[in-house]
């Protein structure tokens, strides 16, 4: 997801743009994939990892919300089969996915919450903010699951709204100007095409001479996580994860910004710890850690990869391993920020999340 990390060149909100994998050598080292394995790629993008997975000797049940991904990864599917399953849906419900494709129980999970190369070289996404095309956003690109787009939400949004949108998911300080601005506009003419977002964020913040990140890039991330309830996806991946992985199964998840950062370093902390008992819960049940870390259980990118790609230079790893105690399938780890639900921009006959 680009706007992830300042980056040498920002095209999107929310991380590097890429067609490689980002730190593959630290993922593949802590994943640890082998013959007979069964491996969760719950971000399949341009399926970087799971050619590496795969060359390994591993299954692998590689899951893609965007439907462009997953017709791209066809002719992988088809080489690799019957080791890679392809699916389109959603990380956030990877356990199911895998019982609906045959496995109870797999041997590890890999997330890479990045935006693709692919999602924001095509204008017509409406990722970027530095090519024009419909201010759309959506992952599932107006499917059955999409939701409303990034237009419905800055054109519906009152300008409380917007600032706390973009002032928690952006973390943009000039969140409270910048809402004040768009939903004026959006009163005299309805926002439609990126460039025209853009270009009222430039005009509203400014921009300083030789400034390398675009004024819109806070912003246009804050849109995409919101519109893709990203924060939510995540924190239902992690938490499948647990319920999924066998035990001594391991959980790798690279993020490039720092809200999907620390969710998950909150996650690892919350699991690998006793959580306190009560009267109400039996103390054998509420005692046993999920995960264990290794080390500090976190590695950002090396010096190399940085120099020869400096928009992977914001990446971070962490992952744990699972123990035997039964899951929480439960989000005590991080809470997430109180926005309004984005049913409430739903005005287009979309399907309706809260």
């Amino acid at each position: 997801m680009t706007g992830r990390g300042e980056t040498s060149r920002e095209d999107a909100a929310g991380g590097p743009a890429r067609h490689q994998p980002v730190m593959v050598d630290e993922v593949m080292a802590a994943l640890a994939p082998a013959s007979g394995s069964v491996i969760i790629d719950g971000t399949f993008g341009a399926g970087g990892y799971t050619r590496a997975i795969l060359a390994a000797g591993a299954t692998v049940i590689a899951i893609d919300r965007d439907p462009a991904a997953v017709a791209a990864g066809g002719a992988l599917a088809a080489a690799h089969a019957p080791r890679l399953t392809l699916v389109e849906g959603r990380f956030g419900r990877l356990d199911a996915i895998a019982r609906a494709n045959g496995h109870d129980a797999v041997d590890g999970v890999v997330l890479d919450i990045g935006v693709s190369s692919m999602q924001i070289d095509a204008a017509e996404r409406g990722f970027s903010f530095q090519k024009d095309g419909p201010l759309d956003m959506r992952m599932e690109q107006g499917g059955e699951d999409a939701g409303p787009s990034a237009a419905d939400v800055v054109n519906r949004a009152d300008a409380r709204e917007l600032t706390r949108i973009i002032g928690l998911l952006g973390e943009e300080r000039h969140a409270a100007r910048l809402a004040r601005a768009i939903a004026a506009r959006a009163a005299e003419r309805p926002f439609e095409r990126t460039l025209d977002l853009a270009g009222l964020v430039e005009a509203t913040i400014g921009r300083r001479p030789g400034e390398r990140i675009h004024p819109a890039t806070r912003t246009f991330q804050a849109l995409r996580i919101y519109v893709n309830r990203e924060l939510d996806e995540l924190a239902d991946a992690l938490v499948a994860a647990e319920i999924v992985l066998k035990e001594r199964g391991r959980l790798i998840v690279v993020t490039f910004h720092s809200l999907e950062d620390r969710m998950v370093k909150r996650f690892f902390a919350d699991r690998a710890k006793a959580p306190a008992g009560s009267r109400h819960r039996p103390q054998a049940q509420a005692s046993a850690p999920t995960f264990t870390l290794a080390g500090r259980g976190m590695a950002a990118v090396g010096e190399a990869e940085a120099a020869a790609n400096p928009r992977a230079r914001s990446a971070k790893m962490r992952w744990g391993r699972r123990t035997a105690a039964p899951a929480r399938a439960e989000r005590s780890f991080a809470p997430l920020p109180a926005l309004a639900p984005l049913s409430r921009f739903d005005g287009g006959g979309h399907a309706a999340h809260a």
